[in-house]
């Protein structure tokens, strides 16, 4: 027995860690790069062939664009052509600017970047399947859609029959995830939020001819405009280093005239307790976070008038000055001794 439990130690040791994540879309690229390490073997199951990532502009916040900066991902996403966004700004429906918030790098130490969703999820999986970066490049299997998952046994069945086995399966495979269903033990339906976007990309020149005033929109700065009326929402901004320009249009479900097929998408030892502690942490700010955005979905004005009811400046605060879950504890916990000598003071 002694001996058995030996080898078994040694080949363990010797393999070390094996992740299957399931979906390689950036969800899944980002989080196998995270989790990339000498001793770590990460498999990633894309149930596509991969040959393109659909979608338009994407965003990543100064605390997301902290991270991927520590990943060392900076000769990934030159490539880009990204977009550096310098303001936020909202706009009534009449074009009166209501509000300018400046994303200045000083005040959050990064910068809000802007990517073509296809160029961001083209970096990551250059990133991932790299020899460049610290660990063991990732390998991809496209056209393994994920059927079933034992979190029991810590194995997967792909579509052909096909079963793998890991010490850890992450699901990142959207909202139609196996791995989702097989954890809670029941099929989960997407929550609507009760708002849909259109999303669209037009070459710049297309616009070089409209007459609108620059003080209401100017398709040469690098900021993101939002026009908000009472239960609709234009967001804009240029991004591919000025080559194109995206729009989104929010637009209350019930106003939607289109039929969307149900099939798309939409080493060192730890301690438990603190593993627990981050997660409650990471809990309360995501119910935040979730509150904010319930905010937002509601009505912008009242009807008839073009007074904007929302501000988000104590979110844009809040969310880019994020350093990450272990910081998150450590404010509490700062901010909790010093309630306890406030009412011992007093």
């Amino acid at each position: 027995m002694n001996d058995m439990a030996t080898e078994s130690e040694g080949h363990q040791e010797q393999d070390g860690m094996r992740i299957i994540i399931v979906g390689g879309g950036i969800a899944g690229l980002a989080t196998s790069i995270a989790l990339r390490s000498p001793n770590r073997t990460i498999t990633v199951l894309e149930r596509s062939r991969m040959l393109k990532e659909t979608g338009a502009l994407i965003s990543l916040q100064p605390n997301a664009s902290k991270i991927v900066l520590s990943w060392g991902l900076a000769p990934f996403l030159e490539p880009c052509e990204p977009i550096v966004d310098t303001a936020f700004r909202m706009v009534d429906a009449s074009g009166k600017l209501v509000r300018q918030l400046d994303l200045d790098f000083a005040r959050f130490g990064a910068d809000r970047v802007v990517y073509h969703r296809q160029d961001l999820h083209t970096a990551l999986l250059k990133a991932a399947t790299s020899t460049d970066l610290p660990g063991r490049p990732v390998e991809i299997r496209t056209a393994s859609r994920v059927t079933a998952c034992d979190p029991d046994e810590g194995t997967v069945t792909i579509d052909g029959g096909e079963t793998l086995d890991a010490d850890i399966i992450i699901g990142a495979d959207g909202i139609h995830s196996a791995v989702r269903e097989a954890v809670v033990g029941e099929p989960r339906e997407a929550v609507p939020t009760g708002t849909s976007a259109y999303r669209m990309l037009l070459p710049v020149e297309a616009l070089s001819g409209l007459k609108i005033p620059k003080d209401v929109l100017d398709i040469t700065q690098t900021v993101t405009t939002m026009v908000v009326g009472h239960d609709r929402r234009v967001i804009m901004g240029p991004g591919r280093g000025g080559k194109v320009f995206g729009i989104v249009a929010l637009v209350p479900d019930e106003h939607m005239r289109e039929k969307t097929p149900a099939s798309d998408s939409w080493v060192t030892q730890g301690s438990p307790s603190a593993l627990l502690r981050a997660f409650e942490a990471r809990h309360e700010r995501a119910g935040l976070i979730q509150q904010y955005s319930r905010e937002q979905a509601r009505p912008g004005t009242d009807v008839g008038s073009n007074r904007i009811k929302l501000d988000p400046a104590q979110f844009m605060e809040y969310n880019c000055n994020y350093s990450g879950a272990k910081d998150w504890v450590a404010q509490k916990d700062l901010g909790s001794a010093v309630e306890k000598l406030s009412v011992s003071g007093s």
